[in-house]
């Protein structure tokens, strides 16, 4: 197939710009180059480019949109902005590149009879998740309280009887509850394009990405996930440091993996959206994270601070078997080897 890849010069993008290669496909880039992700303007990877593959312009620009469609078969739209989004501020930013920049997108898309989607969400569409009560069963958590947190209270609570809860592997039909920014942006690009499907009879693929590591992992940029951020403080020398207690759990997935989902679900879609969990299938603490790279480099043991961040979810942790059943997929980089991998780069 002849493939436009939107965001193709970031970091999960250039792995799936790989990915869609190896399995045969023609690949055109739609990247703006924005200079917070790109302070070098994706030098390093558009030199590897073919010429006249790389459209650099924003997905909001519809005259834009609609001459890099030309001619394609389908998308993979990764280009985002992505973060915490736990500034009020950032809301704006949000809604145009991630919402108003999908929906332009979309709208081309249907003029020009491209009918095939993978579109990169997130697991942080579902909130804290699910957790598990002695009396209740599967709940939704109870939103926490800042007070609570101050006292290092950090479970969640169940919200009819208010004790903590245990995690639980979370499903693609789980009760979606964004709380932060960008996880409402995420969903808001699912809705639109599940919209789009059913008035086009068209084909979407959502992936959830867990927390993605690896080759390329942004640093010391406002993109820069948790990994980044603790073999920033390592390389200067420092101990990483952990909010709350460190008990947060996470599901981090190799970027490859990623990539590789990703492109299954292109291959393979059917009509409508159908939304897939891209997970390794294993939690972990970020305490544990933290401390497998401290010892990955020889660096200083990890600290735990008690800092909080409201926005921030206490657990979120996948059930994949839906991707590994309908995708013919499995994540093959174990955790060991992928932080020897990162740490081995940094």
């Amino acid at each position: 197939m002849r493939i436009l890849l939107t965001g193709g010069a970031g970091f999960i993008g250039r792995h799936v710009w790989s990915e869609l290669l190896d399995r045969g496909h023609e690949v055109r880039v739609l990247d703006s180059l924005r200079p917070d992700v790109h302070p070098d303007r994706g030098q390093a990877f558009t030199a590897t480019l073919p010429a006249g593959e790389l459209i650099v312009g924003d997905v909001r620009d519809a005259g834009t949109v609609t001459g890099a469609l030309a001619g394609v078969d389908a998308v993979c739209h990764l280009a985002a902005k992505v973060g915490l989004g736990v500034d009020l501020q950032d809301l704006p930013d949000f809604a145009s590149t991630n919402d108003h920049g999908t929906a332009v997108l979309l709208a081309a898309m249907a003029r020009a009879g491209v009918g095939r989607l993978a579109l990169a969400s997130s697991m942080v569409v579902y909130g804290d998740g699910l957790g598990s009560c002695p009396e209740h069963g599967a709940v939704r958590p109870g939103a926490r309280r800042a007070d609570d947190l101050r006292d290092g209270r950090y479970e969640p609570p169940c919200p009819a009887c208010g004790r903590p809860l245990a995690a639980a592997l979370v499903g693609e039909d789980a009760p979606l509850d964004p709380r932060s920014g960008y996880a409402a942006s995420k969903l808001a690009q699912e809705h639109l394009a599940a919209v789009w499907a059913r008035s086009a009879g068209a084909s979407v693929a959502a992936l959830r990405y867990h927390n993605v590591y690896g080759p390329g992992l942004p640093r010391d940029t406002p993109y820069a996930g948790v990994a980044a951020i603790f073999l920033s403080a390592l390389r200067r020398g420092e101990p990483p440091r952990v909010f709350e207690d460190g008990g947060q759990r996470r599901d981090f997935v190799h970027v490859r993996d990623v990539a590789a989902a990703t492109v299954r679900a292109l291959e393979r879609l059917a009509p409508g959206l159908r939304a897939f969990n891209v997970g390794s299938g294993t939690p972990r603490t970020v305490g544990e994270m933290a401390a497998a790279l401290a010892d990955s480099v020889g660096g200083p043991a990890p600290v735990t601070t008690g800092e909080y961040r409201l926005g921030d979810v206490r657990h979120i942790t996948a059930d994949s078997s839906r991707a590994r059943a309908e995708l013919a997929w499995q994540p093959r980089v174990g955790f060991a080897d992928g932080l020897a991998e990162l740490a081995a780069l940094a």
